[in-house]
């Protein structure tokens, strides 16, 4: 996991595996036939981890559903800060790098972003009426997803943090708005 994100998928070479895992190539072999296995197992390690390794710690003493959303995105605000700016989301890293990728890369990245806008979907289920009637959650949760993903590849690119806090900031104005527009369609007779 640690290599892909730091190296990338690419750049990392089977020397580089077996180094860090001090491992015989036999033994590397015998469990992860290609490299392409090992980037298969580490993507279902995120998939099969994102409540542990990423919501929980994200939103742990946070009650609120909308601010759920808000303490993640400031978790990622925490790792691009304590990289001076160099972190890169792993899998949107990955996405990127693997652009055509083989079927079983593809449908893992994709099982990634939809566990995690899946995440954010409960949130805005569970904010209820604060959220208008007939909002798409799940387009909504995907535009969450995408202004994460954007700022994170802005501030790594400028090395300046300022870009994630302009975007989340739009997002924040927009998740008013969405509030706003409920109270009122709420209040209207």
């Amino acid at each position: 996991m640690e290599l892909f994100w730091l190296k990338g998928y690419i750049s990392t070479s089977i020397a580089d595996l077996l180094s860090r895992t001090q491992l015989n190539s036999g033994s590397l072999y015998h469990a992860f036939p290609s490299k392409q296995d090992v980037l298969l197992a580490v993507l279902e390690a995120y998939r099969d981890g994102i409540g542990e390794q990423l919501l929980e710690p994200a939103w742990r003493g946070v009650e609120d559903p909308i601010d759920k959303i808000f303490a993640l995105l400031q978790h990622y605000r925490t790792l691009i800060l304590e990289s001076d700016c160099t972190y890169g989301c792993p899998i949107g890293s990955l996405a990127l790098e693997l652009h055509e990728p083989d079927p079983a890369v593809r449908e893992l990245l994709a099982a990634n972003f939809q566990n995690w806008t899946k995440a954010i979907e409960e949130c805005l289920e569970a904010a209820g009426a604060r959220i208008p009637p007939g909002a798409e959650k799940k387009a909504l949760a995907q535009f969450v997803l995408t202004a994460m993903e954007g700022g994170v590849m802005q501030a790594r690119t400028h090395r300046d943090v300022a870009y994630f806090d302009r975007a989340v900031s739009q997002l924040r104005a927009h998740f008013d708005l969405l509030e706003q527009s409920a109270r009122a369609l709420a209040a209207a007779p």
